[in-house]
């Protein structure tokens, strides 16, 4: 247990420490703007596997699903969250999610903590949690969830704990069942998958390590080359379609394991992997990244090029191309050069490059399950900003290409105003450039989009819809990460 501060006297007060964990995430994040990743590695740091796993799944759902949450909160408090403090509206988004959305702890165990949780930290608060949350659990939470329905974008929003002007753009994009899978999904874990780095060895040999054999069963990994087994009870999955992803089942601390510390694996979505593999960078090669840092995909390409010919890397802010330094040298890509500048501006001094791959910011709307705060960050005003920066971006990309030539243009967003609009744009003021056909390398994730403009009907770059086609993943889908992705070849 874990003591916190009691109502009086100095004294303390007995907590299941991944509860008291998932709390002080929630206020860091919704109380000083923290990021919940973050925050979540700063407050579990000591905590042992099995609780940081259960503070991770408590701490991420009740960020995630904070709007549904809330409007528990106000049906069963019968007034405005907007009334309650911080630290109260904490413990109730606590208590709620793991009441409503978690099976297996006592309801009693989950509202005394959640009380003693806003004794701590509030004057009187916590009346008020052990009144709401003693009534979710007297009442039933079935009832709460029935109450739900999702017939519109709205309701949709409300039930699946988007922001309103998400569901409607999914709703039209995506058509109505799609848009609520894919909310429905997004508030479920995100998968764990991990890039062998083919540099140190093969995805075969990563699975063997993490688990004892190939095939998934559980056991310790066998010692060699210095590095020893991760833990027991792991399960691993190859992917045939990403010769290099391994995925992961089981509790496997990443960042605490010697093979992520030796550079044999880096914890990769798989749909992430598809960037650098549609770039398919050969060795000898000379490949421009733009927006370069952390790295994922900088180092996939080095280990696609077996670590021969030249990437380079840009990235303007210098902190985390600091970053970008220790991931490549951690990951062994000796052949990546990086280059402190502005993505978007020319590229002084260069020879042409073989292949491009332009990977800029954007709202990230397709890792809501991995980032779990993105979605009330992010507002409809941003992508707008973003896609204007991302169409300067790949323009700057295309302008150092050598012909024949590609130049792949991907993001992890699910949004056509930052994905089939930029590309449309560009191939409508880039006569030279033709879309490839993705759909015949990667056909289980085929997209034909630019045929029409983010549903409205309205015919763009239709030269390149007959022949040419996309890639996006889908979360609900596809069980990884959502991402756009195109390959643009220089005439």
């Amino acid at each position: 247990m874990t003591l916190v501060p009691g109502p009086s006297n100095g004294s303390k007060v007995a907590v299941a420490p991944a509860r008291a964990c998932a709390y002080a995430v929630l206020r860091r994040v919704f109380e000083q703007g923290a990021f919940a990743e973050r925050a979540l590695r700063a407050e579990a740091r000591s905590l042992p596997g099995r609780d940081r796993r259960l503070a991770t799944r408590l701490a991420y759902g009740a960020v995630q699903r904070r709007r549904t949450l809330d409007h528990f909160a106000e049906v069963l408090s019968e007034r405005p969250t907007a009334r309650l403090e911080a630290p109260v509206l904490a413990a109730l988004r606590l208590g709620l999610y793991e009441l409503v959305y978690l099976a297996g702890a006592p309801d009693r165990a989950v509202v005394a903590d959640a009380v003693e949780l806003a004794k701590a930290s509030s004057r009187a608060g916590h009346g008020l949690v052990n009144a709401v949350l003693r009534r979710a659990a007297r009442e039933g939470t079935d009832s709460l969830l029935r109450g739900l329905a999702d017939d519109t974008p709205e309701q949709a929003a409300l039930k699946h704990s988007h922001p309103t002007w998400v569901a409607r753009m999914w709703w039209e994009q995506l058509g109505a069942d799609a848009a609520r899978a894919l909310m429905d999904y997004d508030n479920e874990p995100s998968e764990l998958a991990l890039r062998a780095n083919t540099l140190v060895m093969d995805a075969n040999a990563l699975a063997e390590r993490l688990t004892g054999d190939a095939s998934g069963s559980a056991g310790e990994a066998p010692a060699a080359s210095g590095m020893r087994g991760t833990q027991r009870g792991v399960k691993v999955h190859l992917d045939a379609k990403i010769p290099e992803a391994v995925i992961v089942e089981g509790p496997f601390d990443v960042h605490g394991s010697p093979l992520w510390r030796t550079g044999a694996c880096i914890a990769q979505s798989r749909a992430s992997m598809l960037a650098a593999r549609s770039v398919a960078p050969r060795p000898g090669e000379r490949v421009l990244d733009l927006c370069a840092a952390p790295g994922g995909k900088t180092t996939h390409l080095s280990a696609l090029m077996d670590a021969r010919g030249e990437v380079v890397a840009v990235e303007r802010d210098r902190r985390r191309a600091g970053e970008l330094a220790s991931t490549l040298r951690r990951m062994h890509a000796g052949n990546v050069r990086i280059e402190l500048a502005d993505a978007a501006a020319p590229l002084a001094g260069e020879a042409p490059f073989d292949r491009v791959l332009v990977d800029p910011p954007c709202s990230g709307l397709g890792t809501l399950q991995a980032r779990p705060d993105k979605r009330w960050r992010v507002t409809e005003e941003d992508v707008e900003e973003m896609a204007r920066a991302q169409a300067a971006i790949l323009a700057a990309g295309a302008d150092v290409l050598r012909p024949g030539g590609v130049v792949v243009y991907s993001t992890c967003t699910i949004s056509a105003i930052e994905n089939e609009r930029v590309v449309a744009a560009f191939l409508d003021s880039h006569d030279d450039f033709t879309l490839d056909d993705l759909a015949a390398e990667l056909p289980s994730y085929a997209h034909w989009p630019l045929a029409r403009e983010g549903g409205s009907g309205a015919p763009v770059a239709a030269r390149c819809s007959s022949t040419g086609s996309t890639v996006l993943t889908l979360p609900h889908r596809d069980r990884t990460a959502g991402f756009f992705i195109a390959r643009l070849r220089k005439a």
